[in-house]
């Protein structure tokens, strides 16, 4: 394993190669004015000096404070709880002209609601113009349930078109004056009981967004904001990888190393050869590994511990390198290096189809997320989208197409990804549009999110580079320490809410980083030769698998002090279970 030049392709070794008008009153305020205030019904806005503060930095606005638990008492069904904090506090959860306007709204009063808008508070004239917009909008569409065509006219031409905004729904309402909309547009099909209620409660929700929060607070805001600081405490964890979304309350939210399977619970021992690739299935129940020994073999995960041979699967003629999971786990593709594709049958073992051209060199697939299609490339410069049934359904070739080192598809289906040399390649499969990003090394490999945002590709300058490709091309983070000089090396994404990096090394080690801030997490002995490849379970955030020169592969999983009972934590933040918890048995985990 000496060193090579490393702007030259690694060897073939693991190479994956491969009233009056509401328009009329909203005119005569100014466009630069605030809607002035009704003296007898104003609304009562919060200024920044009001009321005392609570909480130990003075903080928080007391007065605020007591109104969004009302807010969440109610929305809770504690009604009898929320009146009476509203009537001790003396704080009233809205003021008397938001109950009378979120009323009418309610009732259907769409005229007197556009009055009620006028006085409801300081509300700049473009949003007040949009809230009204709104609600004559959904006074057009009951009209139109009604079958009153003359009142949606009317109302279209001298109450919204005066507005003058929002041109292009304009003109949608007027296309619906001579071609009615069918019900779910029109706010029927959601709620069969009262449809009308439920577009107006939609309706509510809008306006509520729309206006000032000092005058309608958004809905269940309590809520948000204890999920922010959750959220805040959980990203900010260096080892936060539970399997339960929901985090305690009462404590300050913090994992223990623990959480991180860095334990070796199993070493599996059948291939007879280097073991180049492997990869787990969506739904966590098997593990398929390539090995140079010319075979695949299907695993089956019985537990976190416990892993079991169920198929080899035997038909290359040459060293197999990568192997990939249909959507639905039912089918497994396997590649030769620089030979076939052959397609398995995943519940029986049997080949159903092989692949090929001439002078083939196939070395990666992918599948589109239909589970009929996969494309294939390799050292040809040729790629092939084929058809389960073993039809050929496309290729893209030519003089200036490139040698493919790896490739993906996006869990979408949008776009295909390719490495090429020291390109990464993202075409637009809709509009045949296709971007490059430069590299200054030789790519080896890549992996890309469930989202299909972020690529992850290993260099031969021994770094990982994190790219985030959702807009413009942007490099987020370079991973380093591992060893990556000669051969293939792969890494993935993993653990909850995938927030660890793990890669294999050419030092015989695996490596684990945190993905949002780049920290060298762990460094895992084991294997007693390069680690070619690692793969995440989907579904146990707690189990991955390396796999090896030395013929083995590793299951790595948690430290026994970490499958206690789950009564037996402390609920304090540091012990190994809080907010996560033991490993369940592999069957508490099926999404099933």
């Amino acid at each position: 394993m000496g060193g090579i030049d490393e702007d030259a392709p690694p060897p073939f070794k693991r190479m994956k190669l491969a009233s009056p008008s509401s328009g009329n009153l909203l005119q005569e305020a100014s466009s630069t004015q605030s809607v002035g205030f009704a003296d007898s019904v104003m609304a009562r806005t919060l200024p920044p000096s009001e009321g005392e503060t609570v909480g130990s930095k003075g903080l928080i606005r007391r007065a605020e404070f007591i109104r969004i638990i009302t807010q969440a008492l109610y929305s809770l069904g504690f009604e009898k709880a929320a009146a009476l904090l509203e009537e001790e506090s003396g704080i009233p959860l809205q003021s008397p002209i938001v109950i009378e306007f979120r009323k009418q709204i309610l009732d259907g009063r769409w005229d007197e609601g556009v009055t009620t808008l006028q006085n409801i508070g300081s509300v700049d004239n473009d949003t007040l113009k949009t809230a009204a917009f709104l609600i004559l909008q959904q006074k057009f569409l009951d009209l139109l349930k009604k079958n009153d065509t003359a009142g949606a006219l009317k109302t279209l031409s001298s109450e919204i078109s005066p507005l003058q905004i929002n041109k292009q729904r304009l003109h949608e309402l007027a296309c619906w004056l001579v071609l009615p909309p069918n019900s779910e547009l029109l706010g029927t099909s959601n709620n069969k009981k009262c449809p009308r209620l439920n577009s107006r409660l939609q309706l509510l929700e809008e306006l509520q967004e729309l206006l000032p929060p000092s005058i309608m607070i958004p809905e269940k805001r309590l809520e948000q904001l204890v999920e922010q600081a959750l959220n805040v405490q959980r990203e900010a964890c260096l080892f936060h990888n539970s399997l339960d979304q929901a985090l305690s309350l009462y404590t300050d939210h913090r994992c223990s190393r623990d959480q991180i399977p860095t334990q070796t619970v199993q070493v599996l021992d059948r291939h007879e050869n280097e073991v180049w690739f492997l990869q787990f299935s969506h739904d966590g129940r098997h593990l398929a590994s390539a090995s140079k020994d010319c075979t695949a073999i299907i695993w089956e995960i019985i537990s976190y511990d416990h892993v079991q041979l169920k198929y080899t699967l035997r038909g290359h003629q040459k060293p197999v390198s990568f192997v990939a999971w249909s959507p639905d786990d039912s089918l497994l593709l396997t590649c030769g290096n620089e030979e076939v594709v052959k397609l398995w049958d995943a519940g029986t073992g049997e080949c159903k189809w092989t692949f090929d051209k001439p002078n083939n060199s196939f070395t990666a697939c992918a599948w589109f997320p239909d589970g009929q299609r996969f494309v294939s490339g390799g050292g040809d410069k040729c790629i092939y989208m084929w058809g389960i049934d073993g039809k050929e359904l496309d290729s893209w070739k030519g003089e200036r197409m490139p040698r493919i080192i790896d490739l993906t598809v996006t869990a979408d289906g949008s776009h295909l990804i390719s490495i090429c040399e020291k390109d990464i390649r993202i075409y637009n499969m809709d509009t045949k549009v296709e971007r490059v990003i430069d590299e200054e090394k030789s790519i080896t490999s890549l992996s890309v999110s469930k989202d299909g945002r972020f690529l992850l590709v290993n260099l031969v300058n021994q770094e990982i580079h994190l790219w985030d490709i959702a807009v413009s091309p942007k490099l987020l983070f370079k991973y380093k320490g591992h060893r990556q000089t000669r051969y293939v090396i792969r890494s993935c994404f993993g653990g909850s809410d995938h927030a660890f990096i793990v890669s294999g090394s050419e030092d015989s080690q695996v490596y684990i980083w945190h993905r949002g801030n780049g920290e060298l997490l762990e460094v895992l002995p084991g294997h007693s030769g390069t680690v070619n490849c690692v793969s995440w379970n989907p579904v146990n955030p707690h189990m991955f698998a390396s796999a090896s020169d030395d013929h083995t592969i590793r299951i790595w999983g948690l430290s026994k002090s970490a499958y206690k009972v789950r009564g037996s934590s402390t609920s304090n933040g540091f012990a190994p279970l809080v907010n996560g918890g033991p490993v369940p048995p592999i069957e508490s985990l099926r999404p099933f």
